[in-house]
């Protein structure tokens, strides 16, 4: 299982995703407040189950150390605790339609001309373009024969 970006976590600390954002972030709170599955001796895991993680997280959501700690915390989790593991994984899945800047793209073409397609965006693959050749450079001279310095004589 893949850890839980920290990128996505900040965001969803701070509110991004409008309502869907809001219902994420309180499904990952039930998750961490759920106990722990416990093995065959009874006793529970001494791992943080994430909770004061995600509290930390929630009274500062631009702290990317208190978002690291808390997907390190779920990712130790959910290797002691398979039932945790389960639904940490559904709820990835459920974050995936939250919308938080995680792959941005910024693009910039600046200076000079450009001659062909220009594509912007993200996650491009298999395209081919066909464009014609850019134009020739502009003539240096005036007419055949003659010199950029001028006639001899």
């Amino acid at each position: 299982m893949d850890p839980v970006s920290v990128g996505l976590l900040v965001a969803l600390a701070g509110g991004a995703g409008g309502e869907v954002g809001r219902q994420v972030w309180a499904g990952l709170g039930a998750l961490v407040r759920r106990p722990f599955r416990r093995d065959g001796s009874g006793q529970a895991p001494a791992v943080s189950s994430g909770e004061a993680e995600l509290v930390r997280l929630a009274a500062e959501p631009g702290d990317q150390g208190r978002a690291q700690a808390l997907s390190t915390a779920l990712a130790v989790r959910a290797v002691v605790d398979e039932d945790f593991r389960t639904h940490l994984g559904a709820w990835q899945e459920q974050a995936k339609l939250v919308r938080t800047g995680d792959g941005a793209v910024t693009s910039t073409i600046s200076g000079g001309t450009q001659n062909g397609p220009v594509l912007q965006g993200r996650d491009f693959s298999n395209l081919t373009f066909t464009a014609p050749p850019p134009p020739p450079p502009p003539s240096s001279s005036g007419t055949p024969g003659d010199s950029a310095a001028g006639p001899t004589r």
